[in-house]
């Protein structure tokens, strides 16, 4: 039960009425997630717009890598309603029970290459309390690795989108 009353569709701004008629034609309710983010139209609209660009998107991240990075940001931060969501999300996009559990397990339990296991490490450190303490080389050995830029600042984009949402599910009591 959340910690806060959270709207029903009924008393949602009809602007976010047009955003989950199709999820509740589609799937016949709304997450609680979604209840949150619509007690208030900004934010609603500044989360959907993060949603839709980081995630959603065909970006120069694949969605595998942006699902892992999903899955393990949700987790280190025990967002378990996160974590529940990112799997079916993950298995929609066709990883597999097998690969999402893998994920789970860690990024050293991962049969990924080196290249990707580097930078899903240092999403979780830039994820923590401690991310001041990354220094550039860190970033130029990405960079050695061969992502770019601009890969690496989507991937930092996407951990930071998860340490706000998995905030927000967690402070509010979501999924419980």
């Amino acid at each position: 039960m959340a910690h806060i009353k959270l709207p029903e569709f009924e008393e949602m701004a009809p602007s976010i009425q047009d955003k989950a008629r199709p999820i509740l034609e589609k799937t016949g309710k709304l997450g609680d997630i979604f209840k949150l983010l619509a007690i208030d139209e900004k934010v609603y609209f500044a989360t959907d717009g993060m949603i839709q660009k980081y995630l959603l998107d065909e970006t120069t991240l694949s969605y595998e890598i942006k699902e892992a990075i999903a899955l393990l940001i949700s987790k280190e931060n025990g967002c378990k309603m996160c974590v529940d969501v990112h799997k079916s999300i993950a298995k929609m996009l066709g990883l597999s029970e097998e690969k999402i559990e893998e994920i789970l397990a860690g990024v050293e339990s991962m049969n990924n290459s080196d290249k990707d296991k580097a930078l899903l490490n240092f999403c979780i450190k830039a994820s923590g309390k401690e991310s001041y303490k990354i220094l550039k080389e860190e970033v130029d050995a990405l960079k050695e690795m061969g992502w770019s830029d601009v890969q690496v600042i989507e991937a930092v984009a996407i951990t930071g989108y998860f340490n706000y949402i998995n905030t927000l599910s967690n402070v509010f009591g979501l999924g419980e």
